[in-house]
Formats: structure tokens, C-alpha cells, sequence
């Protein structure tokens, strides 16, 4: 079996990539959260033009159709340039479950064409989160009321804004009233669409986590190159190497783990759950290690304003609790390992006996 990406894929990836490079500067980035909404729509219309918001929309709706194993990729470009935005939200979380709505959803195929287009900004609000990202700037919020999925226009909630160690994030806690005209899904329909959303939504924190892993590495061992003692960079000091080779590891490790989750969730693994719930805690591991690390070869300066690194660090700490913090995914995966008659061994691996 092959399991490489396609030339396509990889392509696209390397195109995102050097945009984001070219429009999201740290420098750009800083100048953005300074701004009273902390975003930026000609950055959003960009990305838009480029098709990021295009790749989770279904060909009838003018989307590339393109499925969760590429979300893994472009949620660690996301990522690696912190894109001070909620564009996963929008273009993969939001899209997914918008998407498996009934299709006596009147609104359904309008708001695939506008996200599509990207005219259309969605904030999710999961049971899992209690705070909502973006949703001071949503057009349409998605939310939950037991088992119930609500479609609320931004008209019809009320927002207050709760900072964040993240300066990139903006987090709103949601007071809304139920209304039956903004219903689109309940029951044990809805409760599918909710465990599918919280499934793409930790799997987009732990792509992102694994990009900002290699953004901080790479951070580091450019300082660690450039900064010297005794006469030598600190690079060539044994101990250095041995605690960034220590993330560079950690991250190759998680990898494959992202990717067998991505792959699960895009195939309706009965699995893919808990494949989420490892690649979440592997990426999340890589970057925390990054961060800590990161930190000990900069050293102090590591945390101050002017210095990159804190940028990328602190988004990482924000996201260890959204969709899903370490304790919540250690019990999903320990619930399926610890169960009778549990799907154990490398024999099991992408279901070949």
C-alpha cells in the first residue's frame, strides 16, 4: 500500500507555503494584533483567492472537494506562519459539518457557495470549547443546545470578549436564546454532526501544533547558529544539539500519527476517534517540548515582545485547551485501549490482518 502524498497535494502545499511566507511576516502579524478585531480581511480575501477556503466545499457547490488527509498538511502551514485567524474553522470544521447537514436545510447550499468564495466567516461554538473563536467577527455561528445544532446569525447573539496569553487569538464567551428557526440538525443526527466536528477540530489543533513545533525549532536553531559564547555559536555545544535533536525527533514521531488520524477521519474509521485523540496528544507533546526548549536556548529574552519565538510559543499553550485538552483525549484513547477485545498491534494497522 502507498501511503506518500500526491505530487498534487504536496504541490499545493509548497504554493500555500510560500504565500503565507511572503503575507504573514511576524512583523505583519504583530502590526494585525494590534488592531482592535485582530484580523485582517485583506489577509482572509488572499487566502480566499488562493483557494484555502475553497478545499473542503464539495465540486456542486464550486469547492475542490479535497478531504482531511490534506487539511493535515495545510493546518501545519496554518500553523508554522500562526495566521492570526480562524480560517479551519471556517474552511474545514465549520464546512464539514455544514455539509453533512440534511439536505431540507434551505440555507445549506448558500452557505457552502460563500464560504466557498470566502464571503461567509463561521465561528464554531462545540460543547468542548467554552469560549468561541472569532465569533465577534462571524456572519453565521454555529451552536449547540444539548444534541441540537443551531445555525445563529451574528444579530441574534451577544459576545463578551475574554483575553488570551495567545495576542493572536480572540476568544468570546456566547450568550444566545434557542430558537426554533434557527434549528438545522437534533437528535441522535445531531449528535453525529457534533462528535464529527469535535473529531475535524482536534485534528486541526493538532495539525497546527505540529506546525508551530517545526516553526519553533527552526527558530531555534537559526538563534542557536547566530548567538555565540566563549567565541563559538551555542549550536556546536553538545548540549544544545542534544535538546533540539530531542524536539526534531518528537516531531517525526507525530507525523505519521497526524496522518494515520487524518486518513482514519477522511475513510469513516469506526476508530478514527481515538486515531484523533493520539495525533492530538502527539503533536501537542512535540509542541510543548519545542517551547520549552525553544526557550531554554534563547533563554530569557525568549519571552519578550520583539523576540518571534513568544509568538509562536504562546499560541501553542492556547491551543493545548481547544477542542479537547490532554486529559480529555487520554481517557478516549485509554477508554478503546483498555476495552475487551481492543484492535491492538501493528497487525491492525489501517485494518490489514
Amino acid at each position: 500500500m502507498d501511503f506518500t502524498f500526491t505530487d498534487d497535494e504536496l504541490a499545493f502545499r509548497e504554493a500555500i507555503s510560500r504565500f503565507l511566507m511572503t503575507e504573514a511576516a511576524p512583523e505583519a502579524l504583530r502590526e494585525i494584533w494590534e488592531t482592535d478585531s485582530g484580523r485582517s480581511p485583506d489577509l482572509r480575501n488572499k487566502m480566499a483567492e488562493q483557494g484555502l477556503t475553497a478545499l473542503s466545499i464539495p465540486e456542486s457547490a464550486g469547492g475542490l472537494e479535497m478531504g482531511d488527509v490534506v487539511w493535515s498538511l495545510m493546518t501545519q502551514e496554518l500553523g508554522y506562519y500562526g495566521i492570526p485567524d480562524s480560517l479551519s474553522d471556517t474552511a474545514y470544521v465549520a464546512a464539514g459539518l455544514i455539509s453533512n447537514l440534511p439536505d431540507t436545510v434551505a440555507e445549506k447550499a448558500t452557505w457552502l457557495e460563500q464560504i466557498c468564495d470566502g464571503s461567509l466567516r463561521v465561528a464554531v461554538g462545540h460543547p468542548v470549547n467554552p469560549l468561541v473563536a472569532d465569533a465577534h467577527m462571524a456572519d453565521l455561528i454555529l451552536l449547540a443546545n444539548g444534541d441540537e445544532v443551531h445555525a445563529v446569525p451574528r444579530a441574534k447573539i451577544e459576545v463578551e470578549h475574554n483575553p488570551s496569553i495567545d495576542s493572536s487569538r480572540r476568544l468570546m464567551r456566547v450568550m444566545w436564546e434557542t430558537d426554533s428557526s434557527t434549528l438545522v440538525a437534533a437528535g441522535d443526527e445531531g449528535r453525529k454532526l457534533w462528535q464529527q466536528t469535535l473529531d475535524r477540530g482536534a485534528l486541526s489543533a493538532a495539525g497546527q501544533l505540529l506546525g508551530l513545533a517545526q516553526r519553533m525549532l527552526d527558530l531555534s536553531v537559526d538563534y542557536a547558529a547566530q548567538r555565540k559564547q566563549f567565541g563559538k555559536p551555542i549550536g556546536s555545544f553538545q548540549a544544545v544539539k542534544h535538546h533540539l535533536a530531542d524536539v526534531a525527533g518528537k516531531i517525526e514521531f507525530a507525523k505519521p500519527v497526524l496522518y494515520r488520524a487524518a486518513y482514519s477521519l477522511q475513510q469513516g474509521d469506526s476508530d478514527a476517534s481515538m486515531h484523533v485523540s493520539q495525533a492530538r496528544l502527539a503533536c501537542g507533546e512535540a509542541a510543548l517540548l519545542a517551547g520549552r526548549h525553544g526557550i531554554q536556548v534563547h533563554g530569557a529574552m525568549g519571552y519578550t515582545w520583539e523576540v518571534d519565538l513568544q509568538m509562536f510559543m504562546k499560541r501553542s499553550w492556547a491551543l493545548e485547551s481547544s477542542w479537547g485538552d490532554r486529559i480529555f483525549h487520554k481517557s478516549r484513547v485509554s477508554d478503546f485501549v483498555l476495552a475487551e477485545g481492543a484492535a491492538l498491534g501493528p497487525g491492525q494497522t489501517f485494518g490489514r490482518s
